[in-house]
């Protein structure tokens, strides 16, 4: 199953509609005072809408790759339109100072950093004309985001290895693909130290209790993913990690969702979506003719055919973000 055009048009069309919808919105929001009391296109001017404030980030990234994978894509002048309306100075400045306002350093850390960080590269690598001064306009908060990043490496003692937003290796996959694509170096030596650190000595990690009930990643395949990009001698770190990883019944089948309209269970079909893009990636980082190429690709591909049908049309429960997902998936 591969990504046509017509599938990313309407996966474009999703966060279209959504990142100009601002109700429903699950806020994460730390008041300090009564001034604090405010609507959420008044704290985050650009990423308002999709449900949350990391989604709007990725729903952003996509729009960005569906016009860079297919460059006349029908809606690519709404797609403009949007980023001329909310990728301002002024809006940037109101979501900057978010972040810089007492109490608020783990704010999006570090699933909304590793979006924010895929956002700027998508600005940075467009073909669109009007991308460059789109990069420019975001720098600030892409700078702060990085710093905090950063920050964040050099105390984190543990790595975060559960199935949602607080996991490590998710963020860390995402940021060291910005920082080799910016050539940050400094980032990117700070993301291998820290894969290293947390990563590095795992072996026969416990997949087979995994999934979660309300997962969208997978704690194994996710520190996988990033370990394919870390690892001088990945194949070994692989086969100590996950022996035999196609006898992993609970990993290698699709989860089943039960209901697509619940928000948490809903994640099930993310988790779905993303284990499939972490296998494709995987084997392509594993020798042809390792025993574990045949298991990783069936598995991808029932894992695709289990969730990309219930992307387009989705209940706002998965509808805000599922797409961005799928889009990693397919291409």
């Amino acid at each position: 199953m591969q990504l046509t055009p017509s599938q990313a048009n309407d996966f474009a069309g999703m966060p279209l509609a959504y990142l100009r919808q601002e109700y429903p919105n699950h806020i994460m929001h730390l008041l300090n005072d009564d001034g604090d009391v405010l609507p959420p296109r008044a704290l985050h001017p650009i990423f308002y809408g999709c449900f949350d404030w990391h989604s709007a980030v990725h729903g952003y990234w996509l729009l960005l790759r569906c016009v860079r994978l297919f460059p006349e894509l029908p809606c690519r002048n709404a797609i403009v339109a949007l980023f001329d309306e909310h990728v301002t100075a002024e809006n940037v400045a109101t979501e900057l100072a978010y972040f810089n306002a007492p109490f608020r350093a783990s704010f999006e850390r570090p699933y909304g950093y590793g979006w924010l960080l895929a956002l700027a590269q998508e600005l940075k690598q467009s073909a669109l004309p009007q991308a460059a001064a789109w990069y420019e306009t975001l720098s600030p908060l892409t700078q702060d985001i990085r710093a905090r990043l950063m920050d964040y490496l050099s105390k984190l003692t543990y790595p975060i290895r559960v199935g949602t937003h607080y996991n490590t290796a998710f963020a860390l996959a995402l940021g060291l693909d910005y920082a080799r694509a910016l050539e940050d170096s400094e980032l990117e030596e700070a993301i291998i130290g820290a894969a290293n650190r947390f990563y590095l000595n795992d072996r026969h990690y416990p997949a087979h209790y995994e999934p979660g009930g309300d997962e969208y990643v997978s704690g194994a395949l996710t520190e996988a993913l990033l370990m394919s990009k870390v690892a001088d001698n990945f194949p070994q770190w692989f086969d100590n990690f996950l022996p035999e990883v196609g006898a992993i019944a609970a990993l290698m089948n699709p989860a089943e969702v039960s209901d697509r309209a619940d928000p948490k269970i809903a994640h099930l079909d993310g988790l779905n979506l993303s284990r499939a893009w972490c296998m494709k990636h995987i084997a392509g980082a594993l020798p042809e003719n390792h025993p574990a190429q045949a298991a990783l690709a069936d598995a991808a591909a029932r894992h695709l055919a289990a969730s990309v049908p219930h992307v387009v049309g989705s209940h706002y429960s998965g509808g805000h973000w599922l797409a961005s997902f799928a889009l990693l998936a397919l291409e």
